[in-house]
């Protein structure tokens, strides 16, 4: 790490903002670090200052249940849970052990996992707020055009006559990969034509599948933003285009804040009372922000004081750490402080945070932490040793949060530890293999 006098980001000199922001010298330097959020309020203040409330999120709620009878048509694999997307989480004790084991730091409570890595139709996290951005447009064009009321059965929405409606009208989004997953997947599925600009950093399979089902894929040699940027500025130019803002927008955000009030029925079914003695710790792997952030906030809006949300990002792409902690949000990039953005985790490739959530979020948020890629490689195949259990990269990100706690504060009070799993169901297994390879690979060097 070299300190610039010269050089200025957002009118201070780099040796200036590593005096007032230190934790920028880790990540410039790549260390896996801990960044703890001073701004934290209580959530009685914090919820005083929100823009979005707990009635936005019932709308949200209201929306997807409407549509249920109308993907549970569409796509069967939805019908067990009568057309919920959802996915289950359960305790992962062996992993507990193994992580124990590794790093030496006693995780004081239970550790569990919520599998959105198994989501139905996409196989991510994405199946939330980009599924549910795509219905919301959806809605709102076939009650102006098709005469739809919100007392119909959706169903309908798979006739023939929706469909040619949908026809005319156009999605767009840009994408590192599982976000154009789900967009396109739901878009097409509707009938909108679709179009998917997907970064350097998007997997080929991931591209080869959106073609599959008749999505256009726009490849950039760049990163997410720029990605993003060219998206937003063709759908600028076409009145029936809606670009799906990954950056910006509250409806996705929405989209994702419904998981909480679904997470906590389960653990009311499952007998777990989250409180002052028994505290909530959530490791939400984050890229731009928006599904992170959206789950945080509903998660805050179930549990209060009595849950803790973390940001977890790669040492390669910290920008809601950076973001956060300088007050600058999406105004800095960590490509201004010499930080390439390459990493393995293609879903949390992201090197300017959305300035959106992290302004939303800059009251609720506990902190953030990084975690190098050679670690999420080896957690990757630790995971599928001890529970096999299958994710990608990106997706063990959260994996490492209890360890990074634990070796910042100490040990942590008692209470239950939620990795949130993004992503991995859909990885081919030969690209699944070298994954796992890659872990193998790192774990026999002792890199960890």
């Amino acid at each position: 790490m070299q300190k610039s006098d010269s050089k200025t980001v957002a009118g201070k000199t780099i040796s200036k903002w590593i005096d007032e922001v230190p934790v920028i010298a880790d990540i410039m330097d790549k260390r896996e670090t801990v960044w703890l959020n001073t701004d934290l309020l209580p959530f009685e203040e914090a919820i005083l200052k929100s823009e979005l409330q707990k009635k936005d999120i019932k709308d949200a709620s209201d929306r997807l249940r409407r549509f249920a009878s109308y993907l549970k048509r569409v796509f069967p694999e939805t019908a067990e849970n009568d057309g919920i997307i959802e996915s289950p989480f359960c305790a992962i004790p062996k992993m507990k052990e193994a992580l124990e084991e590794k790093y030496g730091e006693k995780i004081n409570g239970e550790l569990l996992i919520k599998l959105d890595s198994h989501l139905a139709v996409s196989g991510s996290i994405k199946a939330r707020g980009g599924i549910y951005e795509v219905l919301c447009v959806a809605e709102r064009i076939a009650m102006r055009e098709g005469g739809l009321k919100e007392t119909d059965d959706y169903a309908i929405l798979a006739d023939e006559k929706y469909k040619k409606i949908f026809s005319k009208y156009s999605i767009a989004v840009g994408s590192t990969g599982n976000l154009g997953l789900s967009i396109g997947i739901m878009s097409a599925k509707l009938g909108f034509r679709v179009t998917v600009h997907m970064s350097a950093d998007a997997r080929q399979w991931k591209k080869d599948m959106l073609r599959s089902k008749g999505v256009i894929v726009k490849e950039y040699e760049n990163d997410y933003s720029v990605a993003v940027e060219n998206g937003r500025r063709e759908a600028e130019n076409d009145e029936f285009c809606h670009f799906v803002d990954d950056e910006n927008s509250k409806t996705l955000f929405l989209g994702y804040s419904v998981a909480a009030e679904r997470l906590k029925r389960q653990f009311d079914e499952a007998g777990i009372a989250i409180n002052k003695e028994n505290p909530l710790y959530v490791y939400l792997p984050c890229g731009v922000g928006g599904g992170p952030g959206g789950v945080a906030f509903g998660l805050k809006m179930q549990f209060g004081d009595n849950v803790h949300c973390f940001f977890a990002e790669p040492t390669e792409s910290c920008c809601m750490m950076l973001g956060m902690a300088t007050g600058k949000h999406n105004e800095i990039s960590v490509n201004d402080f010499g930080v390439e953005n390459k990493t393995i985790a293609d879903g949390l490739a992201v090197g300017r945070a959305s300035g959106f959530v992290g302004k939303q979020m800059l009251s609720f948020m506990d902190g953030c932490y990084s975690v190098s890629d050679e670690r999420m490689s080896a957690l990757l195949k630790m995971i599928a040793d001890t529970e096999n259990i299958k994710l990608e990269p990106s997706a063990l990100a959260g994996m490492f949060g209890p360890v990074s706690l634990s070796k910042k504060l100490g040990k942590l009070p008692r209470g239950y530890h939620l990795v949130w799993a993004t992503g991995g169901s859909m990885v081919p297994s030969d690209e699944y293999k070298k994954y796992y390879e890659q872990g193998e690979k790192v774990i026999d060097n002792g890199n960890i």
